[in-house]
Order: structure tokens, then C-alpha cells, then sequence
């Protein structure tokens, strides 16, 4: 007798991410032999214990691609993910609460009310390029860019306004770090849009303080302002 579904993908009374994942990877390969680009494409599964990542290869074309797992809390645009946390280990049964999805409608928001020769994206693109080898993560950056276009008109983000638009976000990130705080821009906003739904809870909590390592780690501190100083000499 062949296993049930829930005893493929639990772990107890708990969804399991790494169980989740293997029987992803089963699917793909067993997919991907019945379909016609297999003839001329090759399928290598890489290893994850958290997502399916796989790369398909022609000659010397390739593609990466990476599945996330996540499974949406009740009708609103807030779900929990297969995504690992920051913490050295996540237990497998462990789904993590990630806002993605309302940040993404976010900017469709944004992108509705913007003019054509908006370059809030431009202004995300370039400072995520210029994170390379600097310890900021793009999320950070990306919380601050979402703030500055909570407050700053749309309108005020054409191709002539870009170089000021760099500085309010260098601005802002100086300042964070200056009070070691830098609030969350999903949980605890009551202003984000009341299209994209939200838990009530989430509306109203505490928004958490993504530089809350910072503010109890003053060598983390130290380094992020020296980072900072490499980051505005680019």
C-alpha cells in the first residue's frame, strides 16, 4: 500500500518543507520525461532542501530555475513560505511569514499611478547592483525605496528627479542607521493600500525593526556605517 499524501509531505500534524521539496523533485522528473523538449534539453535537479532547483541545459544555452513552496493565509496576500530564515537553522516543519506577494502588488500599485517615464524601478535596479559585495541586503534597500515611495508623489520620480531620488534613499539609509532602526514596510503600515489585503493584526502590530541586529551588535552597527560610507563612494 502506497503511502498517503499526508504521510508523504507531514511530519507529524506539520507540513514538512523538506519532505515537500522531494516530492516536488519526483513530480518535475517524472514530468519532465513526458514532455517534447526533453528530446532536445537536458534536466539536472540541483540539489535544496527547502525549494526544487533544477537547470536545464541545451548545448550552450542553460536556465536556472528555483521553486519556492508557500501556501497563502486565509484569502489575504500574506502567506508563509519554504523560504529559510536568517537564523542558522530552520526546522523543516518551519514556514516562515514572507510579504513578497504584497510587496509585489505594492508596486503594481505604484505602477498604476506612476507615468511612463517613472524610474522607481531604475532607482531599485541600480542601488541592488551597486550592493554587490557589501553586506546591505537587497531587502533592505528595497524596505527603503518602498518607503520613500509611500511618502515622495509618484511623480516626482522621472529620469530628472533619479539623482535625488538616489540621494533621499542614501538619505534615509544613513538615518536608519544613525537610530539603528529601520521599520518593517508591510507589518504595522495602516497606510498600504487597502486593495491589497491584509490580516487586520498585521495592519495594526508593531512594525519589527530590521536593523534590530544592529542595535544590539555594535561591531554589526560599525561595520553597516563603514559599509554605508563604501556604498556612497560608488
Amino acid at each position: 500500500e502506497e503511502p498517503s499524501l499526508l504521510h508523504t509531505l507531514c511530519t507529524g500534524s506539520y507540513l514538512d518543507v523538506e519532505k515537500t521539496a522531494r516530492w516536488f523533485y519526483q513530480l518535475v522528473r517524472a514530468a519532465w520525461l513526458a514532455l517534447p523538449q526533453s528530446h532536445t534539453w537536458q534536466l539536472v535537479l540541483l540539489p535544496s532542501s527547502r525549494s526544487c532547483k533544477f537547470k536545464v541545459t541545451r548545448g550552450r544555452e542553460s536556465l536556472m530555475v528555483e521553486v519556492l513552496f508557500g501556501v497563502q493565509e486565509g484569502n489575504t496576500d500574506i502567506y508563509v513560505s519554504s523560504q529559510p530564515t536568517e537564523a542558522l537553522f530552520t526546522p523543516s516543519t518551519t514556514w516562515p511569514e514572507t510579504y513578497a506577494v504584497a510587496e509585489m502588488k505594492f508596486f503594481r500599485h505604484i505602477a498604476r499611478q506612476a507615468p511612463r517615464d517613472s524610474w522607481h524601478l531604475r532607482c531599485l535596479q541600480l542601488l541592488a547592483y551597486a550592493l554587490l559585495g557589501i553586506g546591505f541586503s537587497t531587502y533592505t534597500l528595497k524596505t527603503i525605496v518602498m518607503h520613500l515611495l509611500n511618502t515622495i508623489p509618484v511623480s516626482r520620480w522621472g529620469r530628472r528627479q533619479f539623482l535625488r531620488r538616489l540621494g533621499d534613499t542614501m538619505q534615509y539609509l544613513r538615518v536608519s542607521l544613525q537610530k539603528k532602526c529601520l521599520d518593517h514596510f508591510v507589518v504595522g503600515n495602516q497606510t498600504f493600500p487597502q486593495e491589497i489585503i491584509l490580516p487586520h493584526e498585521l495592519r495594526t502590530a508593531e512594525p519589527p525593526n530590521l536593523f534590530h541586529r544592529l542595535a544590539q551588535d555594535p561591531a554589526a552597527h560599525t561595520q553597516a556605517v563603514r559599509e554605508y560610507h563604501e556604498l556612497g563612494d560608488r
